[in-house]
């Protein structure tokens, strides 16, 4: 990797951390020796089209465990999975729901940055702050930023490497902190957020096999997600400092912040325009949302879930547009509506390798999903958990070391925890804990692994912008740079999750581990 620091011909930290070192060098040999991510997912796809073959061949099937119904491996090679690869191959691209969302937002971002607004904004503030607080802040606000749900991946990793690039670090190194940060936001908040409603939901159902009266709430799990913010911003910011910029060290790629060395006159009166802009619009945004009767509000008044946070990517998009057209204007960059679309059609020409990309990886996920095989590998991975026939503490350790594993076939949070939970939400209530504990076991492990799975649409995305870093980067490379932080993170959750269960500290008001 050509941004690694080199010291008699091997990575600097090697002379440092050995064995780790080298477990992540050849976590990245081998990642890399893995074909151009497009391809990849081309020969994933032939792969579930063969295994299809085989599983059906085999009359294999799955009970959903949610629905109670039996759901048989569909083969691809068949009549109906011809005409399903076929038939649904532009559904599959247009439909895959990253795509919009990151294009859209893109759209927005995209003319912030080519009018030189992000770097006036880093030039002005962020560089005048104690540089060894640039770590931390980041880290804090991107674990606190899953509140804007998918449209964070696309919209704190760049912002990230831009700031470390600014200050005269390695960009790369701030990409992947954040990138990390965002991942350990899907259990913790400061915040009770979209994603604590969402999953309670799931696991209040999943109760009712055994308790109708027993609700799980947004706020069962709302203490631990504080403790883990704290626990996690001090352990992101060790793993960032100590382990992956030391192991980079300085960059040296070809990469260059446009204007990076001449500020223009104006760039000052332009970004108070800016801020200015951007802070009337959300007086305007707030004054729509806490409007009474809000359209923006759920029906009992609620933010969470609510239009508004359905609405996050074309809020975040007029947001961005608006505080570029402020600075664009102010600076001459901006004369006419024109000059607005040539800017932004600029940056859409920067996600061309993304957009190529999502094809294939999209018409894999598809083909996936309608064979039922990660229902399957879900399900009997599950019951040879219960096989095993652990009780007490062991049995949630194992549980959460399974589901982190479970990343590599099913990404989606929600989908994976509405296949556990209907199986391990009654096996654990008959064992006496309370279905919060076994949410927060499952959150954490889903939450730990998701950044380095090659599946994740939002992995796939961070590729794109780790390649403007450095274009010789490949899936190995990311994996092995998030890897540490996938690894230590799991492990720091599993001893806070035994301190709250020894200690009986309460996950959420009035929830213990015990029912």
């Amino acid at each position: 990797m050509g941004e690694i620091k080199l010291k008699n011909g091997k990575p600097e930290l090697e002379h440092k951390n050995g064995w780790f070192t080298k477990f992540l060098n050849i976590t990245e040999r081998l990642g890399n020796k893995l074909p151009d991510p497009f391809m990849l997912f081309v020969y994933l796809s032939v792969i579930v089209i063969l295994l299809s073959w085989f599983l059906n061949s085999l009359g294999s099937s799955v009970v959903h465990p949610g629905s109670g119904e039996e759901l048989p491996i569909k083969s691809l090679v068949s009549g109906e999975g011809i005409q399903f690869i076929f038939g649904s191959m532009l559904d599959n691209f247009t439909g895959f729901s990253p795509l919009g969302l990151v294009l859209v937002v893109m759209l927005g971002i995209g003319l912030a940055e080519k009018v030189g607004l992000f770097e006036t904004a880093i030039r002005k503030t962020i560089l005048s702050a104690p540089k060894k607080l640039i770590t931390i802040s980041i880290v804090f606000v991107a674990i606190n930023s899953n509140i804007a749900s998918e449209a964070a991946s696309v919209v704190i990793p760049p912002l990230a490497a831009m700031v470390f690039y600014s200050i005269g670090r390695n960009p790369i190194v701030g990409l992947v902190a954040s990138f990390a940060s965002l991942g350990a936001g899907f259990t913790a908040n400061l915040l009770v957020v979209g994603t604590d409603a969402l999953l309670a939901g799931i696991t209040t159902e999943a109760v009712r096999a055994i308790d109708d009266k027993l609700i799980v709430t947004p706020v069962d799990n709302w203490y631990f997600g504080i403790v883990s913010v704290v626990m996690l911003t001090i352990i992101g910011t060790l793993i960032t400092d100590k382990l992956i910029e030391p192991r980079l060290g300085e960059y040296s790629g070809d990469y260059v912040l446009k204007e990076n060395n001449k500020e223009h006159p104006k760039a000052g009166e332009a970004l108070r325009n800016a801020v200015i802009a951007g802070a009337v619009y959300i007086i305007i945004l707030g004054t729509l949302v806490f409007w009474p009767n809000s359209p923006m509000k759920n029906e009992n008044g609620g933010l969470i879930p609510s239009p508004f946070l359905d609405s996050i990517v074309p809020i975040l998009l007029m947001f961005f547009i608006t505080i570029g057209c402020a600075f664009g204007i102010t600076i001459g960059k901006i004369k006419s509506s024109k000059d607005m679309t040539n800017l932004m059609t600029e940056s859409m020409k920067d996600m061309g390798g993304y957009i190529v990309l999502v094809f294939s990886i999209s018409q894999f996920i598809s083909f996936f999903n309608w064979t039922n095989i990660g229902t399957w590998l879900a399900v009997n991975g599950a019951d040879l958990l219960v096989e095993l026939d652990f009780t007490g503490i062991p049995v949630i350790i194992l549980y959460t070391i399974l589901t982190a594993f479970m990343e590599f076939f099913i990404t989606s949070g929600s989908a994976k925890w509405a296949l556990e939970a209907p199986i391990f939400i009654p096996m654990f209530m008959e064992l006496g804990y309370h279905p919060a504990f076994i949410q927060a076991a499952y959150r954490i492990a889903d939450s730990s692994f998701n950044i380095i799975t090659p599946l994740s649409a939002a992995f796939v995305i961070v590729l794109g912008f780790l390649k403007q870093y450095d274009k010789k980067a490949g899936i190995g490379t990311l994996m092995s740079l998030l890897m540490p932080y996938s690894l230590i993170f799991l492990g720091s959750w599993i001893v806070l999750l035994l301190i709250f269960y020894f200690l009986g500290i309460p996950f959420g008001p009035g929830v213990g581990a015990h029912l």
